[in-house]
């Protein structure tokens, strides 16, 4: 069977992408419908290794044998500025995927930071560098440097489909996939959203009561839910 590499990515307007990248992960999130916002959420033990990172970036992706590296050396060479590398081993904790002396080759070439559905190494370096990474653990293991792989192909990173060309955002909450035919869509209702906080934030400042704000005692009254002003033991009596 022969293994792919494609060598480009579906373009986007860089504006709109730097625009999501002022958007938090949770705004984006909520953006989208709900079905497919939730399958557009990476499993949340992706984590980032240094927190209070944020990056945005197009998906530059990597789909490797466990235990191989070979093809995440080549996507770090054909990864661009600004742009976000994606890499998959099947979610495999035991393949270190990314290393300090990779990063510093990933930091000449502008890329904005590394995903990675399995684990790191050299994570004290990394650290130190502050360079932005998102993985599921840190392993010491060794690689070698064979194959198989393919690059920028659709792959499964955290459990969610992510094509070459997405959107990608990341920060303290975890990490997004934005589709590039709803990245306007999805931009406007997180500004919308943004600008609704905002809003917010002044009024309870003012003294008004979040819950009543958000219209809560509609939707308690409207439930099935009972409030018995006595305690719990009154019902057992």
């Amino acid at each position: 069977m022969t293994h792919r590499i494609f060598r480009r990515i579906p373009a986007c307007d860089p504006d709109i992408v730097r625009a999501i990248g002022e958007s938090s992960v949770a705004d984006l999130h909520e953006a989208m419908e709900t079905i497919p916002g939730r399958m557009a959420l990476l499993d949340p033990q992706i984590r980032p290794l240094n927190r209070g990172l944020r990056i945005v970036g197009q998906a530059v992706t990597a789909h490797t044998f466990p235990g191989d590296a070979l093809v995440v050396h080549r996507a770090l060479q054909i990864t661009g500025p600004d742009q976000v590398l994606v890499v998959s081993t099947a979610g495999e904790v035991r393949s270190p995927m990314f290393a300090e002396l990779v990063s510093l080759a990933a930091r000449e070439n502008g890329i904005a930071g590394v995903i990675a559905d399995g684990s790191i190494r050299d994570s004290d370096a990394l650290n130190e560098s502050k360079f932005p990474v998102w993985c599921r653990g840190t392993y010491a293991g060794r690689t070698t440097k064979r194959g198989p792989g393919e690059i920028n192909v659709p792959i499964v990173c955290g459990g969610v489909v992510v094509e070459p060309g997405d959107i990608i955002v990341a920060d303290g909450d975890g990490v997004l996939r934005i589709p590039r035919g709803q990245a306007q869509e999805v931009l406007a209702g997180a500004q919308d959203r943004a600008a609704r906080e905002k809003e917010l934030r002044a009024a309870i400042a003012s003294g008004d009561r979040l819950f009543d704000l958000i219209g809560l005692q509609d939707a308690l009254a409207a439930s099935d839910i009972v409030e018995i002003d006595d305690t719990w033991e009154s019902t057992t009596a």
